[in-house]
């Protein structure tokens, strides 16, 4: 009996690990499966946000093109506006620098040698792209393009308008360069073009070429001559590319009081003279601030010299980021919160 018993006892023992282990294992694995289910919605949840994202911001592109004279701009901006169109994507918006040219009068000369009149056709170009520039519309902008700052400007207010934006560079060869030379001195003889000879060698030498690498520019389709143009990858590029998110530069910044900036300074100031009033009286700890509606918890070796240091502190933060909030009466809770933080340790 006592070896049956012990024989009974030794194998309880023994077959309780296993039932142990069976179950962990069995507890791992829906474990790992639940962990999976959870990665599996969370990948599926990403891609629909992603796709609506797509969706939302699909009808709003800019496409920039660039080049010297005579190297086909216009040609290929109504190649474009005829896909497009095609495509179901219109409507579509061609911003011609000849046609605003035209129009102010000055002539193609004057346009590109006379800095003042220059810089008066670029703002008309980005005023009228940007007009243009909504949620159901392509816009075309059409010019020399050729100043890399310009272009810079041009996709910081891309970004502004949440779109998507490509570059068009349409390149000449040495030998392609020569020819358009050629027919500008042949044009000057026969019907008297407006544009000379020595205008377009300015232009050759001043022209910044757009570059992949800037992010400006990107992406970038550069042609020469009469090479195909992949309408195919252009409109991808405009279309199944989410834009990208504007920053605090490109950003328009709210809407706030005309007093603002007077009632910022006197709310401020008027922290600062309560916690002098409550170092006066010998308070040494936190000031309670009313307004606030909380503690400054500014140390007591701390002068009024020190407090006003910080003071213009927020106030410059606050003049450089207007977004922090434009509603005056969370000033004293933020300005407070900003001393607190500031002060500790001090």
């Amino acid at each position: 009996m006592c070896l049956c018993k012990m024989l009974l006892l030794f194998l309880r023992h023994k077959s309780i690990p296993l039932l142990t282990s069976q179950q962990s294992k069995l507890s791992m694995r829906s474990r790992c499966n639940r962990q999976c289910l959870l990665l599996h919605r969370k990948c599926c949840f990403e891609q629909k946000i992603n796709k609506i994202t797509l969706k939302k911001w699909r009808n709003m592109p800019l496409i920039v093109i660039t080049g010297l004279p005579r190297s086909g701009k216009s040609s290929r901006a109504k190649e474009l506006e005829q896909y497009f169109t095609d495509n179901g994507k219109e409507p579509v918006h061609i911003v011609s620098e000849a046609d605003c040219i035209a129009r102010s009068g000055y002539g193609v000369k004057e346009s590109f040698t006379d800095t003042t009149k220059e810089k008066q056709i670029r703002a008309s170009l980005k005023s009228e792209a940007m007009k243009l520039l909504t949620k159901t519309s392509l816009v075309i902008l059409d010019g020399t393009n050729y100043i890399k700052g310009y272009r810079y400007e041009i996709f910081c207010m891309s970004k502004n308008a949440r779109t998507t934006q490509c570059t068009l560079h349409c390149a000449m060869t040495v030998e392609q360069r020569d020819a358009r030379r050629n027919e500008i001195v042949q044009s000057l003889t026969t019907s008297g073009s407006d544009l000379d000879v020595d205008t377009f060698d300015a232009l050759c030498q001043r022209y910044e070429e757009p570059q992949d690498s800037s992010r400006w520019d990107r992406p970038l389709f550069t042609i020469y001559g009469e090479e195909t143009l992949n309408l195919i990858q252009i409109n991808s590029a405009l279309y199944d590319q989410a834009p990208l998110p504007p920053n605090l530069a490109t950003q328009n910044m709210p809407l706030s009081a005309t007093n603002f900036l007077f009632e910022l300074d006197k709310t401020t100031q008027t922290i600062i003279d309560q916690i002098a009033s409550a170092r006066k009286i010998g308070l040494d700890g936190p000031v309670e601030i009313p307004q606030a509606g909380m503690r400054a918890e500014v140390p007591s070796s701390m002068s009024v010299a020190q407090l006003n240091r910080h003071r213009r502190q927020f106030l410059n933060y606050v003049k450089m980021h207007t977004n922090v909030s434009s509603d005056i009466s969370k000033i004293p809770a933020i300005f407070v919160q900003f001393l607190n933080t500031n002060t500790n340790g001090a």
